[in-house]
């Protein structure tokens, strides 16, 4: 079993207390006071270095003011930090799954994304996502916030010191027909933009070449310096978050079969300009 303090609900039980704490504008030095511990401490259970009990995390949601679904999930979550795996299910948890993908996407070095039939969110055109929230029934608010939130995501590619990010698309994925014309025109003209970035690696698995491992559904592998990878799956109402080493390493390996089955990035940017006409 890997590390507690590296697995997918301890990162999101840190990253939560972390957010609930700042969304009400309350400093870490003074929320450690009235716990009556030092801020050291809060600071690395914020960071997921150490883990909190679930009586501590209780005692941080009380002075928080949390209350409620949103405490009764928190606190699961700290029963279950010692877990190697972890399922975002329903959509009350959907929050929590965001709330793990973008510290995931914070805190990597390297993000490598299989997408048979989309293409991933880093790399979506703002008329794109749009065009998905559309056609999923999404309240117009929580499409706005939606679309804030994923084109914030994507400044982890472009930067500071910005993330290494393999992409490896099935050539379906130019072919969909989203939203008015000119959507995937555009669409493609980002992805033949951003594959010309250094830490940016566009490849493209050609349709029609018969059955591969990765027709059974996207994934993401994220890497950390020091810490053990963690593999994402999202299905329609959950994702689940992969730490153990055989889920890893079975996700890897479908990795570097789409990579040896995919063209070239030459012969990827070549296939991107045939479709962008």
């Amino acid at each position: 079993m890997k590390p507690t303090s590296s697995g997918p609900a301890a990162r999101t039980l840190a990253a939560s207390l972390r957010e609930e704490r700042e969304a009400r504008k309350i400093g870490l030095r003074a929320l450690a006071d009235k716990l009556g511990i030092l801020p050291q401490l809060l600071s690395v259970w914020e960071k997921g270095h150490r883990l909190p009990s679930v009586e501590d995390v209780s005692a941080i949601l009380a002075l928080l003011g949390v209350t409620g679904e949103k405490r009764d999930r928190i606190r699961a979550l700290a029963r279950h930090t010692r877990e190697p795996n972890w399922l975002a299910s329903g959509n009350t948890d959907i929050p929590f799954a965001l709330t793990t993908k973008l510290d995931l996407e914070r805190t990597a070095s390297a993000i490598t994304a299989w997408a048979p039939l989309i293409v991933p969110g880093l790399l979506q055109t703002p008329d794109y996502i749009r065009a998905i929230m559309d056609n999923s029934a999404v309240p117009i608010d929580q499409a706005d916030r939606q679309l804030r939130v994923r084109l914030a995501r994507q400044g982890i590619l472009t930067g500071y010191d910005p993330i290494r990010f393999t992409a490896v698309l099935g050539e379906r994925a130019l072919q969909e027909n989203f939203g008015p014309p000119g959507v995937m025109s555009d669409q493609i003209d980002h992805l033949l933009a951003l594959s010309a970035r250094r830490n940016i690696s566009l490849r493209i698995v050609p349709a029609g070449i018969g059955y591969h491992p990765g027709l059974v559904g996207p994934f993401e592998i994220h890497e950390f310096p020091g810490s053990p990878p963690i593999a994402s799956v999202e299905h329609v109402c959950s994702t689940a978050f992969l730490h153990e080493d055989t889920q890893i390493s079975g996700h890897q390996k479908v990795a570097k079969l789409l990579l040896k089955t995919a063209l070239g990035e030459e012969e990827s940017q070549a296939l991107l300009r045939e479709a962008a006409r």
